[in-house]
């Protein structure tokens, strides 16, 4: 785990990795908000800290955007990645 100015920068992804996003959201939420009543809301600590937040936000958006991209093809790749329609050939 990595501090920058008090502030813990934890890869949400690797540390909750039986939590949603949306909780880690929110338990990033909670840390920003006790970061910044402990240092004000203008002290760099705080902006790193709501950073995280949005960083996360950011990839929740993501992720929802790539799985509606996905074609039936793609999603039946997904649950069945042995079939012989999903294997890649390098030509």
């Amino acid at each position: 785990m990595t501090t920058f100015n008090g502030v813990n920068a934890t890869n949400y992804s690797d540390e909750t990795k039986n939590n949603t996003i949306e909780q880690a959201i929110l338990e990033a939420i909670a840390e920003a908000r006790e970061v910044c009543d402990q240092n004000g809301i203008n002290s760099p600590s705080c902006a790193v800290a709501w950073d995280i937040v949005e960083e996360l936000q950011a990839e929740k958006s993501h992720q929802k955007q790539a799985k509606h991209r996905q074609t039936s093809l793609e999603s039946y790749c997904e649950m069945y990645p042995d079939a012989l329609e999903c294997l890649m050939y390098d030509l």
